[in-house]
């Protein structure tokens, strides 16, 4: 930003990027009996899919990472729940047909010095096929990297149903 000069800086936020990726949701939950029930029963009787679903508890809370075939709804099923809950960018590729395709996109990560927090498989992917959802550190050069060597990246349009 510049001062007194009367001139602007050009900026783009991270919803102007140009790569693919799917949001997650991480919902924060009372580590307690049917927490979890409660969560998943919210979206019982909607059209929004749960594509992808992990857990991460400790002996008060727990973080229930989602991915929806629908994000922007499901966000509005959170809100009118008042749910505590925040959006993150997760890179999802599809499974290579090898005998190692975890080996195969941690290698293709590590030649270009990407970390993984971490990752999850989907319950299903697009097509029915086998997918992983990774969360990295750099996303646009992940993406980059693994499209250069020809794996497959989905984006949240990806998982939409038809």
């Amino acid at each position: 930003m510049s001062f007194g000069d009367g001139s602007e800086t050009e900026f783009e936020t991270a919803h102007g990027r140009e790569w693919p990726s799917v949001r997650q949701f991480n919902v924060f939950l009372e580590n307690r009996l049917g927490a979890l029930m409660d969560l998943v029963r919210r979206f019982e009787s909607t059209e929004i899919r749960i594509v992808s679903l992990t857990v991460v508890d400790s002996a008060d809370c727990a973080v229930i990472r989602l991915v929806f075939n629908d994000p922007e709804r499901a966000r509005e099923v959170f809100e009118l729940a008042n749910l505590p809950f925040t959006e993150s960018d997760l890179l999802v590729v599809k499974l290579p047909e090898s005998k190692q395709p975890l080996a195969h996109i941690c290698k293709a990560l590590l030649s270009a010095e990407v970390d993984i927090h971490y990752a999850y498989p989907l319950l299903v992917g697009p097509d029915g096929c086998a997918a992983l959802a990774l969360h990295v550190a750099d996303h646009e050069t992940a993406v980059a990297t693994l499209s250069r060597m020809g794996f497959t990246i989905f984006g949240d349009h990806d998982l939409m149903d038809d």
